[in-house]
């Protein structure tokens, strides 16, 4: 089993940007042969987070899976001239803060609703396999909106319920340019919350009406975030699946079927793009709408 941190790989879709990609590499773990949250939920998925340096200030948006990969993308960050660091949480899942204590000296942001779930689910953190011990908290609060200014850059952050209850999206308006977070996904969403369907379906709406044509997604495929990101079917692709959910739990006689076929027509279409693992995604998403529960 390779080290942790040695399969990442850092790329720069744009000027500026930096996105630290690993997983989806066929027949690798990265951590255990036993089930746990990094490999099952993150790495074989693929998983990236992302970096802006603007002068020698930098922003980095989630610290990645592991006290080794989030080294990385400091040592990176730095030995390309950033002198000072700023984090933002993307939301409050173990899979976004797990390098958090690699910057505990820099200003952590998240919004209110993602410290109150992170003070809420320390001991659960804490205590994953593999621990996030000791779990750094954010240390700037903001409600709402935020905006930020990184040397030449200017951010907005926005709170969105949209696979989970305290989205952080990040917008970079002159480069029309959104970090997506988990609240866009290729190919589908996962269902963390599923009695908020319907609160998701509408920060999906509200999202639509922003300002932007390029989409950087925590999860997704490899050679598109390379490529500059996904287009804005991505968020169409988005609320059908999660419209489709919503279907089979008020009718519960209709085949939910594979994923290929249950989102067929936004494959065909190419707003998203087929990858196996997430059938099993998929089927935890059809049973967490059935039962109104998620597993941890």
């Amino acid at each position: 089993m390779p080290p942790l941190g040695s399969t990442l790989r850092i790329h720069k879709p744009y000027e500026g940007v930096y996105a630290f990609y690993d997983g989806r590499i066929d027949g690798v773990r990265a951590y255990s042969e036993r089930p746990n949250w990094l490999d099952d939920g993150a790495y074989s998925l693929g998983v990236c987070s992302y970096a802006l340096l603007s002068g020698d200030e930098a922003l980095v948006y989630d610290t990645s899976i592991s006290l080794p990969h989030a080294r990385i993308i400091r040592k990176t960050l730095k030995d390309a001239g950033a002198r000072r660091i700023t984090v933002v949480l993307s939301h409050w899942h173990v899979d976004h803060v797990a390098g958090n204590e690699i910057f505990a000296d820099c200003e952590i942001i998240a919004n209110s609703l993602t410290e109150k779930a992170l003070r809420n689910h320390r001991d659960n953190l804490e205590n994953r396999e593999p621990p996030i011990r000791p779990l750094v908290m954010p240390n700037r609060i903001f409600e709402g909106e935020l905006s930020l200014k990184i040397g030449a850059l200017d951010i907005d952050l926005r709170v969105v319920d949209i696979h989970s209850h305290d989205g952080t999206m990040m917008l970079l308006p002159a480069m029309e340019l959104l970090f997506a977070g988990d609240a866009l996904e290729d190919p589908i969403t996962y269902v963390a919350e599923p009695t908020r369907l319907k609160e998701h379906l509408a920060d999906l709406a509200r999202m639509a009406a922003w300002d932007f044509s390029k989409i950087l997604p925590n999860h997704g495929a490899e050679d598109i975030i390379v490529a500059g990101g996904y287009g804005r079917g991505l968020i169409d692709a988005t609320r059908n699946y999660v419209e489709k959910l919503i279907t089979v739990r008020q009718n519960r006689d209709l085949p939910s079927g594979d994923l290929k076929a249950f989102a067929e027509e936004d494959f065909r279409s190419g707003a998203i793009n087929y990858f196996a693992p997430y059938e099993v995604v998929h089927r935890e998403n059809i049973k967490a709408v059935l039962s109104g529960e998620a597993e941890e």
